[in-house]
């Protein structure tokens, strides 16, 4: 009897198996990374550099799939609903996680509970960019410029609830005003930079991965940087704090969320091997050249910490500037 329990045990190990051996297969199929935003952004562009080296340490490949739309939240939807196996992944950034909640009244998700936090992988800087016919090289110039000119320049954003169109009213709010027309552009970084160089607007705030190429061409001129040190790319730009901006300094983080419920060994699992991509010298190279640094977090737990202080952050700043997504 005891060899029958026995063999009767050994069969419902091998036709039942527990989640250590489920889990050790994984993954055995293509990844699928959902990019909220349109491609020419900051995000598609992380996304893209991070992909190859991402497939080969997990043995699979890598679909990058783009999901623009309404500041994020259309990708954000589509990944919190997908099944929580870890075969689904979405690259979010401070706007479609930390800001949406704080300017979008009728969001379907709650992204402090519909994700588990993973890490966070790149901080990329914003730039103050205007198109080269605005006469201003400096803050200061284009601030005289734009008061000069009230109500006749338009100012560019992904969204009437983004980042940038925050960054903007900082700076607004700081200059006590000024009389400029928001163009709120639908897609992510990547339209509102292309309606920029097109002179539809004038100027906006921009990641600097989404505006390096236009830089370097001279199809756009960098005024300022909103991190708190130049950066190498752009080495003759100086910071809002350098121009006299105390509270001009933010970064636009990107790092990946899974849908909550995915088991804790795929997301330990995903941890190590996006921390092993981001320390992988090709990765940061090719980041460095479009402006963005590679960062990674100390655990999922500590990520998940930063996520939530972050929403604070931005939503106080919503808040005050009243902004209020379209």
């Amino acid at each position: 009897m005891k060899r029958n329990f026995a063999l009767w045990a050994a069969l419902a190990l091998v036709l039942c198996p527990g989640p250590s051996l489920a889990q050790s297969s994984y993954p055995n199929r293509a990844v699928k990374i959902i990019v909220p935003f349109a491609p020419g952004g900051a995000s598609d562009f992380v996304g893209r550099i991070i992909q190859p080296r991402l497939s080969e340490l997990l043995g699979q490949p890598i679909v990058i799939e783009n999901r623009g739309g309404a500041a994020g939240t259309i990708g954000m939807e589509v990944a919190a609903r997908s099944a929580p196996d870890g075969y689904t992944l979405v690259l979010a950034n401070v706007g479609s996680t930390a800001i949406n909640p704080g300017v979008f009244t009728n969001l379907s998700i709650n992204n402090l509970k519909d994700f588990i936090p993973v890490t966070q992988v790149v901080d990329v800087p914003g730039v103050l960019i205007v198109h080269p016919s605005v006469a201003a090289n400096s803050i200061k110039e284009l601030v005289a410029y734009v008061k000069a000119n009230p109500g006749k320049l338009n100012y560019a954003s992904p969204g009437s609830g983004s980042q940038n169109r925050l960054e903007m009213e900082i700076l607004r709010t700081a200059e006590g005003g000024m009389d400029m027309v928001h163009v709120p552009y639908k897609g992510g970084a990547g339209p509102a930079v292309t309606g920029l160089v097109a002179g539809e607007t004038q100027m906006m705030f921009s990641t600097v991965s989404s505006a390096m190429g236009h830089i370097k061409s001279g199809r756009l001129k960098a005024l300022a940087i909103t991190s708190p040190q130049r950066i190498r790319e752009l080495p003759d730009v100086p910071t809002m704090k350098e121009a006299g901006y105390v509270d001009g300094s933010s970064g636009s983080w990107q790092g990946v969320l899974v849908p909550a419920g995915t088991p804790r060994a795929v997301v330990d699992r995903l941890f190590e091997v996006l921390v092993q991509t981001m320390k992988t010298p090709d990765v940061i190279e090719r980041l460095a050249k479009g402006g963005a640094e590679a960062v990674t977090s100390v655990s999922p737990k500590a990520f998940a910490e930063f996520v939530a202080a972050e929403t604070r952050r931005w939503g106080k700043v919503a808040k005050e500037s009243g902004a209020i997504a379209d």
